[in-house]
């Protein structure tokens, strides 16, 4: 099952402005999508990776008004994420990460992870914890990741993917003289233009659009 991409909700919201409403009941999936995230485990551990299974959080609804953004949510199987063509309205967080220049956090995700190895991403970015608001993903990501605390967050827009992932865009900005120190997850960093158009040939279409419309 794939759908078209869409901009569910788009702001900014300032942090204080977005709210998430925990539900205490578990998302329970078909038995094929179950059995499909079974295969994905199995398959990222057949190639050495050390990604485990958990919990994670699924969007059940959203709702817009005053300026706020509500989101309701529910525990979901981690792995469901990861089955093709379906990843359940599993909700992801991203921190699109600037310096005190303008200029774009970007890192090269190691080939060992679940999601995007190999490729260039921006800023920092995972699943939102059980009982977690994805605002406070976007600093714990940052922090986890590359060892750095913003001056200033903005939380910019939710976004479904073609598979169903929901992706819980935010931005932040470094103060100035912040040093960062990549985690394991990444093999490779660089600090790209802040014009778009000056970024190097390994930043890719969907990674440009994207910093487009924050920019």
């Amino acid at each position: 099952m794939r759908t078209a991409p869409a901009i569910l909700a788009r702001g900014p919201w300032a942090p204080d402005n977005v709210e998430a409403r925990w539900s205490d009941e578990h998302y329970e999936p078909p038995p094929e999508r179950g059995d499909a995230a079974d295969a994905a485990i199995a398959a990222l551990r057949d190639r050495g990776s050390p990604s485990h299974d958990g919990l994670a959080a699924r969007l059940v609804r959203h709702e817009e008004f005053d300026g706020r953004l509500l989101l309701d949510l529910q525990p979901v199987r981690w792995a469901l994420r990861l089955v093709e063509g379906d990843a359940s309205c599993s909700v992801a967080a991203m921190c699109l990460t600037r310096d005190s220049e303008g200029r774009w956090l970007a890192g090269r995700r190691a080939a060992w992870l679940a999601s995007w190895a190999g490729r260039w991403a921006l800023g920092a970015g995972g699943a939102v914890d059980v009982g977690e608001s994805p605002v406070d993903t976007l600093t714990r990501e940052l922090d986890e990741e590359w060892s750095v605390a913003p001056e200033r967050v903005r939380c910019e827009a939710l976004v479904r993917l073609p598979h169903r992932l929901v992706m819980f865009i935010g931005q932040a900005w470094l103060p100035a003289g912040a040093t960062v120190t990549p985690d394991h997850e990444h093999d490779a960093y660089a600090w790209w233009p802040a014009s778009i158009d000056d970024w190097p040939p390994e930043a890719d279409e969907p990674l440009r659009r994207m910093a487009g419309l924050l920019a």
